[in-house]
């Protein structure tokens, strides 16, 4: 097998069995769609590495997931490797990135920029990752004038100039779950078409808006459940 190198760093990993790949890739499932940015991940990696092609193996093992899984993942995107080569790392970041809408950069603003809406402003990996945080909205009078990751804070009242001022399609919520539904109205009101949110509370959006919910203190509880379980221990 010829070794392909890009850059004195570059190296081949090991071989992939499967057949040739197809262009076009059919509809992804929900639950592919979920892995795909950890796949984009690992990939990511091997990429700073010098990789140049990699197993479905490798890239199982980096990402969590049985290789037969990962196959059939990557079989909806339409790449099933190379014979005897594997699978091209660039070529198949690309067509993560496509699948997922990155090619073209997504504009992104926060409401609420208490400490983790602070983090998440200043988050350089958005922008690795093809996001832009382009707008930042909070209601305290002692936050809203100060700049934060170089754009200033503006008040609730702005929000709707904020999102179509910015061509934003994404809002995230990092608000007290108080004001999290009325926050989530307002982000739809003013256009976003897909809602991040932090606050532990469930909310309501219509049919065109996508919702994504990350609640940090029910992870923990369900670690916690598991570490009672192996230990004995809080019963």
């Amino acid at each position: 097998m010829d070794t392909q190198r890009r850059g004195p760093r570059a190296h081949t990993r090991a071989t992939e069995p499967g057949a040739t790949g197809r262009s076009g890739a059919r509809d992804v499932p929900t639950a592919t769609v979920a892995r795909l940015p950890g796949y984009l991940r690992v990939l990511h990696g091997l990429t700073a590495d010098g990789v140049v092609t990699t197993s479905s193996e490798e890239l199982a093992a980096g990402a969590g997931v049985t290789p037969a899984q990962l196959r059939k993942d990557l079989s909806f995107l339409g790449s099933y490797g190379r014979r005897g080569v594997g699978y091209d790392v660039l070529h198949l970041s690309e067509q993560i990135s496509v699948v997922l809408g990155l090619t073209t950069q997504r504009r992104v603003v926060i409401v609420g920029i208490g400490n983790l809406g602070h983090a998440l402003a200043s988050y350089s990996v958005f922008a690795e990752r093809g996001f832009a945080v382009v707008g930042l909205v909070d209601a305290d009078p002692a936050v809203v004038g100060t700049t934060v990751a170089g754009l200033v804070v503006q008040p609730p009242a702005a929000l709707h100039d904020v999102v179509s001022g910015s061509d934003a399609t994404i809002g995230i919520i990092a608000t007290p779950a108080a004001v999290a539904q009325d926050v989530c109205d307002e982000l739809v009101a003013a256009g976003v078409v897909g809602i991040l949110t932090f606050a532990p509370r469930a909310l309501r959006v219509p049919p065109h808006v996508d919702l994504r919910a990350v609640d940090v203190a029910s992870e923990l509880q369900i670690l916690a459940f598991h570490d009672r379980r192996r230990t004995g221990t809080g019963a």
